[in-house]
């Protein structure tokens, strides 16, 4: 079995670098999306001057929120994007506009 679970196994049982190098820009890209997610729902959300240690209610729903508006967001983005990209694709122009 390969590294990762697919494909055929590697050659001599060594590790596939270009799997690794894919998993690592994975983890890379889901980090950042996380860091700019909790920056920004952390500035919008949480009041700078920390009365409890809990978030209360109204904290809570602006967090759900927030957290639920930039994945909509990001999944309407990526929507666009691939559709621009596909048509100009197609007409084989490389440009598109959001």
């Amino acid at each position: 079995m390969s590294f990762l679970g697919r494909g055929a196994p590697s050659p001599a049982g060594g590790v596939n670098q270009e799997r690794v190098e894919m998993a690592i820009n994975e983890i890379d890209m889901v980090s950042d999306v996380f860091n700019r997610i909790v920056t920004s729902c952390h500035a919008k959300c949480i009041s700078p001057r920390y009365a409890e240690g809990d978030l209360n209610k109204g904290e809570s729903v602006c967090i759900d929120r927030c957290v639920a508006k930039f994945f909509e967001v990001n999944k309407k983005v990526g929507e666009k994007m691939q559709s621009a990209g596909a048509s100009a694709q197609a007409t084989g122009g490389t440009s598109f506009s959001l």
